[in-house]
């Protein structure tokens, strides 16, 4: 296809590339700290952002799930999601929903690591017997041999998020194009040539955080891969059953990670938690993964499933250590990577963002990640991802 973009080039400070949850906050972030100094462009491939991962996403924060990294700015970001700025959302970001982890009796020594190993500022409760049915009375009584229920978990608003930080970026004189897919990604001399089907740009940094896409747009650059996988997740939404005040139940998952199950208007979120290596694209559910969802949930829960409400699928990116890339890439100047969240992007964001934005702008790490235990080592570009 000849390449129709049009002749005059269009300058910028920095382009992002990715309009997801990652690129949008960042983008927001920048925007708002430059305050128009800085012309900042967010390009994005499809027609709205947050079409893949972001809009997709089971949306919980709970600060005992990922690597040391996620944790730490898990942690870091929850001051955000309870005291957002003013005028960033018109409702809550997030509303209180308890985790609940359960075990079958062969799973006793994952379940036992798993409390053991949970964030020490969680207030989780060990459950055996009856006790289990009353904090999740549509379990089936002979499933689990025992399980721990956590507080502090919470539901995301997912989309008030993402445009929230959209419209910071707009607010703050920021600059969004929609259907601007890359084609053509290149250094010259100190600048990057940036192209789409319709327009050129030129910076001298450009942010990769195209999400599923991340190494596809490396190798457009000529930068050397992550080893970025993503990962199909299968979601379906089921009636709850008759009888049942869903609204203040547990969300539920198995230690395994074999199923999750979530409250969610009044039906039910479930999921085989299903993570299958996928090309980057447009995910589709298998109706094998719905079939399997189904019946790991009928299995788990007093529930009977005669009809599926809505299906669908996310991918998921991850690199080999389970941590996030984040920063310049070696040998090039001005490419920065914003990539491999693996499933974590929405309950971080408030925190990554900022630490993005830092090591963009190559300043001290933010206030919000003092008394964390974080390591940026963790999350480097540079490092050595096995």
């Amino acid at each position: 296809m000849p390449n129709t973009a049009s002749n005059a080039t269009k300058f910028a400070d920095i382009v992002i590339i990715g309009a997801g949850i990652a690129g949008a906050s960042l983008a927001a972030v920048l925007a708002t700290d430059y305050k128009k100094q800085v012309r900042i462009v967010l390009l994005e491939g499809e027609s709205q952002p947050g079409y893949h991962s972001t809009g997709r996403s089971a949306a919980l924060l709970v600060l005992n799930y990922g690597p040391p990294s996620i944790r730490a700015l898990t942690q870091a970001a929850f001051g955000f999601f309870t005291s957002p700025p003013d005028g960033f959302a018109v409702a809550p970001l997030i509303t209180e929903r308890p985790m609940m982890t359960v075990a079958r009796a062969d799973q006793m020594e994952a379940l036992e690591k798993s409390f053991a190993n949970r964030h020490p500022g969680s207030q989780a409760t060990w459950l055996t017997g009856a006790a289990i049915r009353e904090a999740q009375p549509m379990l089936r009584k002979s499933y689990a041999e025992a399980a721990y229920l956590e507080q502090g978990g919470q539901d995301i608003d997912v989309a008030a998020l993402h445009q929230g930080y959209l419209r910071s970026f707009k607010n703050a004189g920021g600059i969004l194009h929609t259907n601007a897919a890359v084609t053509r990604l290149q250094k010259t001399g100190a600048a990057w040539q940036i192209e789409t089907r319709t327009t050129r740009y030129e910076a001298p940094i450009v942010v990769n955080a195209a999400g599923a896409w991340a190494d596809e747009i490396a190798a457009l650059a000529g930068i050397d891969k992550i080893g970025l996988v993503p990962k199909r997740r299968t979601a379906v939404i089921i009636a709850a059953p008759d009888g049942f005040d869903t609204a203040a139940l547990p969300a539920t998952d198995d230690v395994d990670e074999e199923f999750y199950l979530k409250p969610d208007a009044g039906r039910l979120l479930v999921s085989p938690a299903d993570r299958t290596p996928s090309p980057p694209c447009d995910a589709q559910p298998d109706e094998m993964d719905v079939a399997i969802c189904v019946d790991r949930i009928m299995t788990a829960f007093d529930i009977d499933v005669r009809r599926i409400d809505t299906k669908w699928a996310g991918l998921r990116s991850f690199v080999a250590d389970g941590s996030p890339v984040v920063g310049y890439a070696d040998h090039t100047d001005g490419f920065f990577w914003l990539a491999g969240q693996g499933g974590y992007g929405i309950q971080t964001a408030p925190a990554l963002s900022q630490v993005a934005a830092a090591l963009l702008c190559k300043r001290a790490l933010p206030d919000i990640m003092k008394g964390h235990d974080f390591d940026p080592a963790q999350i480097a570009a540079t490092r050595r991802i096995a």
